[in-house]
């Protein structure tokens, strides 16, 4: 599992913006403002100011109004806060029962809160329980 917490810290929106990105780069291979400003429904300012601060730190590279890559730093961060979502999700879903929509929404809230020793134990439990 990616340690999330290994580069710089970002704010749960500025993860947002990275996780979409790696998610649009996997779909299309180019990334563009106004596709990411379209996944999160937020205005094309927003996501220049964004990606102003995920360039500073070194997570995504944007040559003047060019396609957005991220960084191989940037790649492993994104990799990370998906990871989470993925497993915060599906124990919403597969161990609680919460409603796919419900949990779409609350596994992105927790993905930004969660430390890296309660997830590790999170996942270790579910694999514990898949295995018995």
């Amino acid at each position: 599992m990616a340690d999330k917490m290994e580069g710089p810290k970002l704010t749960s929106a500025n993860e947002d913006y990275l996780e979409a990105i790696y998610e649009l780069g996997r779909e299309t291979g180019a990334v563009r403002s106004v596709d990411l400003a379209a996944k999160l429904d937020v205005s094309k300012a927003s996501v220049n100011n964004a990606l102003k601060n995920l360039k500073s730190v070194g997570l995504i590279e944007q040559p003047h109004y060019g396609d957005i890559t991220l960084t191989e730093e940037g790649r492993r961060y994104a990799a990370g806060v998906l990871e989470r979502h993925h497993v915060l999700y599906h124990f919403l879903i597969d161990v609680l029962g919460v409603e796919p929509k419900i949990a779409v929404e609350e596994a992105c809230m927790m993905e930004h809160a969660i430390s890296d020793d309660t997830l590790r134990r999170l996942t270790d439990h579910l694999k514990e329980q898949v295995a018995v």
